[in-house]
């Protein structure tokens, strides 16, 4: 047999012919072209060039770890730019005087991890990122080593953050966490001290603060979303839990 052939079969006359294997080695994925997406997220949401230069740095380490653990949906890849981090960036004008910010099952780090990056040159500021899960807890870990975001990742549940919380907190949020109701349940502790709500929702935000409403007493206001038009962003100033109807028994 030659070299590098395959084994050899014999056709209808006797003679031997090579059979060719298929390539052992996978075809390597060509990587996203997110050129076009960026440029749209960055007239939606326009950021200084050292903001920008910790969003590229971000968005490439997230796209290596994004081959081993899901951070995002792999449907929404190729928006990457303006599905998530401009989704995240533009709470900061609903806020835009404060510094320190807890967001609440952070993830894959939207919107906490992209507001630290656009915060990194505000004297004070400060973003606390909580998620349960070990490896998107590394990966948080590794997105604020590469960009120098002002963050403090706390691996846990966000029952055991709450239980010793900064003392000092401005805004809560969080990005596709839980319905309404249930979230309003977390961030109440961070809400009675002062802390302002900022909650991107999709677009049953109604039914949402229709269910919440049985719950809770609410003062806010909701936002357009510059990236989708059927979203909105809650914006809580004032939470009160309502009294429990008296038991018949």
């Amino acid at each position: 047999m030659i070299a590098g052939e395959g084994p050899r079969h014999r056709d209808r006359r006797g003679r031997g012919r090579a059979v060719s294997r298929p390539s052992a080695r996978p075809t390597a994925a060509r990587p996203l072209d997110l050129s076009a997406d960026r440029d749209s997220a960055l007239t939606l949401v326009p950021v200084s060039r050292e903001t920008l230069d910790r969003l590229d740095r971000f968005v490439d380490l997230l796209l290596t770890w994004q081959r081993r653990i899901n951070l995002i949906a792999p449907s929404t890849a190729a928006h990457l730019w303006t599905r998530h981090i401009a989704d995240s960036l533009q709470l900061l004008s609903l806020e835009p005087q404060a510094r320190v910010w807890v967001d609440l099952g952070s993830g894959g780090g939207f919107p906490g991890l992209v507001v630290a990056c656009a915060l990194a040159e505000t004297p004070g500021a400060q973003v606390h990122l909580v998620e349960a899960n070990a490896k998107k807890v590394a990966f948080l870990r590794a997105a604020a080593r590469v960009t120098g975001a002002p963050v403090s990742v706390h691996g846990g549940r966000i029952e055991g953050f709450l239980k010793n919380p900064p003392k000092v907190v401005d805004v809560v949020t969080a990005r596709a966490l839980a319905p309404l109701p249930e979230l309003l349940g977390y961030a109440h502790p961070l809400l009675k001290r002062g802390a302002r709500g900022v909650f991107p929702k999709g677009q049953d935000v109604d039914a949402e603060l229709t269910e919440a409403a049985k719950y809770w007493k609410i003062q806010l206001s909701l936002a357009l979303s510059r990236t989708d038009p059927k979203a909105r962003i809650v914006v809580v100033r004032g939470l009160e839990p309502k009294s429990r109807p008296a038991s018949d028994d």
